[in-house]
């Protein structure tokens, strides 16, 4: 369903123009909403977080590459080589399929633990899988040479997932600084001082003719500063995503008037999808200081949620001036694209183009 947000008339003072303007106060956001995004936050911030086909694909291969070297030092030939490994990754699947499914299902409580509990538990539950996988493995197939060396699985197991808990802590951390340039960033355009300045100059127009509505206006302005400074937890909602970006526009739609005009398109069945945080707001700012404030006439942002294959796609249009706006560094488009990356890996993409006038960002989102 599409709906444009209220406009008013650019070319009136801002006295007459601010008397006209619906308020812009959306109510308290889902971000005050504790339980639900503290939850989602603990299973983005887990070192545990596996439950990603990319994850799931470089485990298996570093456990392949492992054995792989590993039978080198023992095969006596070519034939052998292929043999050993043929054997040794088949001994290997299950145990690594089993760890990766526990490490999914106890990622809270495991991401709890101090580090050293965190390593303790990661080889643990290395040797106790490489034990099960053994079991199942070997069960058809009791009399090969390998069956019945349950303490060198055991070792071999243990040994493997402090691989893969080694480079799944660089993975996270890997994270922090992304989310930490995110955070600075907006944080950085709410202090502009020109947009700081028509924020709260607008406001005491509005406090002199509407209360009402300039505490509206407030209120988005410091929910802006409130989830910028807020803790580095690095997962939300979709939904939550949605409702802050209305607050930034809410407040652009106040300076522009009726040079700028939104249109959301939102399905409800996609906004349970996990995003990092700030990843819709740098996108439409980024579309209406490129799109719109450089164009005398304005002009327009389209963002459109919907589910398709079972995927949640969110689309950001916005029009572009004929004669070009001013260059920018690209650093928001680069840094929800690599946030992407670090929660959802291959399972999310980002794609941005320029194509009849319009530029349009793209993102997937597991569900």
């Amino acid at each position: 369903m599409s709906r444009p947000l209220p406009q008013d008339d650019a070319r009136a003072t801002p006295a007459a123009r601010a008397s006209e303007l619906p308020t812009t106060g959306f109510g308290p956001t889902l971000l005050d909403a504790p339980g639900s995004l503290a939850a989602a936050r603990a299973d983005a911030t887990s070192v545990f977080d596996v439950c990603h086909v990319g994850v799931v694909l470089r485990a298996l291969l570093l456990v392949h590459a492992v054995v792989a070297v590993g039978v080198m030092f023992v095969a006596s030939g070519w034939q052998a080589w292929v043999g050993l490994l043929t054997t040794g990754s088949a001994l290997a699947l299950p145990g690594v399929l089993l760890w990766l499914l526990v490490a999914c299902a106890l990622k809270r409580p495991l991401g709890a633990l101090p580090l050293a509990g965190q390593w303790a538990a990661a080889m643990g539950l290395g040797a106790a899988s490489a034990l099960g996988g053994a079991l199942l493995a070997w069960f058809p197939m009791p009399d090969e040479p390998l069956a019945g060396h349950w303490l060198a699985a055991a070792l071999a197991g243990a040994g493997l997932a402090a691989v893969m808990f080694q480079w799944l802590h660089l993975r996270a951390q890997a994270a922090v600084p992304a989310e930490t340039s995110a955070r600075l960033a907006e944080l950085q355009s709410r202090i502009r001082p020109h947009f700081l300045f028509n924020t709260l100059n607008t406001a005491l127009t509005l406090v002199r003719l509407d209360p009402a509505r300039a505490e509206g206006l407030l209120e988005d302005l410091a929910e802006l500063f409130r989830v910028a400074l807020g803790d580095s937890g690095e997962a939300t909602t979709l939904d939550d995503e949605v409702e802050l970006a209305r607050r930034y526009l809410a407040i652009e739609q106040i300076r522009f008037g009726d040079r700028l005009k939104v249109v959301w398109e939102l399905d409800p069945a996609a906004g349970s999808a996990r995003v990092p945080p700030l990843l819709l707001q740098p996108l439409v700012e980024n579309a209406v200081r490129h799109g719109v404030e450089p164009a005398a006439e304005g002009g327009a942002i389209r963002v459109r949620t919907r589910v398709n294959l079972g995927r949640a796609v969110v689309s950001i249009v916005n029009s572009v001036p004929a004669a070009g706006s001013r260059p920018g560094n690209g650093m928001a488009l680069v840094n929800v694209r690599e946030r992407l990356r670090l929660m959802h890996d291959v399972a999310a993409s980002f794609d941005t183009r320029q194509e009849g006038g319009m530029f349009r960002v793209q993102i997937v989102l597991p569900l």
